[in-house]
């Protein structure tokens, strides 16, 4: 029987590693005064346009976002093998950073948890169509986010193609659905009227494992190379047995 041949997925591991770095871009509330309660906010909030800084986290959003989906497309064109739940993964990866950098060109107006002002017109339908629109393409991201998560996750327990996540992914992912129905249970109680529930640390939370997850799978990817049969063996250095 033939050899199987490697495939070289080395190239994604950089721009997910550094998607998942400027993905983070936004801990730099904690030495940065934003005027935002980090508890109590929407992460997008900093980029809203009427924030000073809205046009530094719009950057770095998009970066994030072209960076994740250029990583997912090399990886979701040469990934073997071509079993169901690679490919998903793969493909969740691609939706996220794409829907990560639609989301950056659709900033909120305004901040509605922090400006009582702005929240009262967004009820009423008085803000911009891209309030609406950044919804929907946060949510398309997060869904990604989670679909990928998910899908390499198990494929790399079910293939054995990366073993530190298989081991440590399953707990990123329970921990990323735990603080992300946290995240939907505040963001229903805000537009209820019932306060924020800690929407702020809930959906930062989210935002950060996301980004864990992916750099251990950029790590993971950078390091070893995959046979079209699932194996995978550690990178050699040229005269090393």
């Amino acid at each position: 029987m033939s050899p199987s041949r490697p495939l070289d997925l080395r190239p994604a591991a950089v721009p997910l590693a550094l998607g998942a770095l400027t993905y983070t871009a936004w801990v730099i509330e904690v030495v940065v005064s934003t005027g935002l309660d980090p508890i109590r906010t929407y992460v997008s909030e900093l980029a809203a346009q009427s924030e000073p800084l809205g046009g530094v986290f719009r950057t770095t959003d998009l970066v994030a976002g072209l960076l994740v989906f250029a990583g997912a497309a090399w990886g979701l064109l040469r990934h073997r093998p071509r079993a169901l739940w690679s490919t998903l993964g793969w493909a969740g990866l691609a939706l996220f950073g794409a829907a990560t950098a639609i989301d950056s060109r659709l900033p909120l107006s305004c901040t509605p948890t922090a400006d009582p002002e702005c929240a009262a017109r967004e009820t009423a339908g008085l803000v911009p169509a891209t309030h609406a629109a950044h919804a929907m393409s946060s949510s398309v991201a997060v869904c990604g986010a989670l679909v990928g998560m998910v899908a390499l996750t198990v494929a790399a327990r079910r293939y054995g193609s990366w073993p530190l996540l298989a081991r440590i992914g399953p707990w990123l992912v329970a921990a990323e659905l735990a603080v992300t129905a946290w995240t939907l249970a505040s963001v229903a109680a805000f537009q209820a009227g019932k306060g924020t529930w800690l929407l702020g640390l809930g959906q930062r939370s989210q935002v950060l494992l996301i980004a864990v997850w992916l750099g251990v799978f950029a790590y993971e990817v950078g390091r070893r190379r995959v046979y079209e049969v699932g194996q995978c063996v550690p990178y050699r250095v040229e005269g090393q047995g």
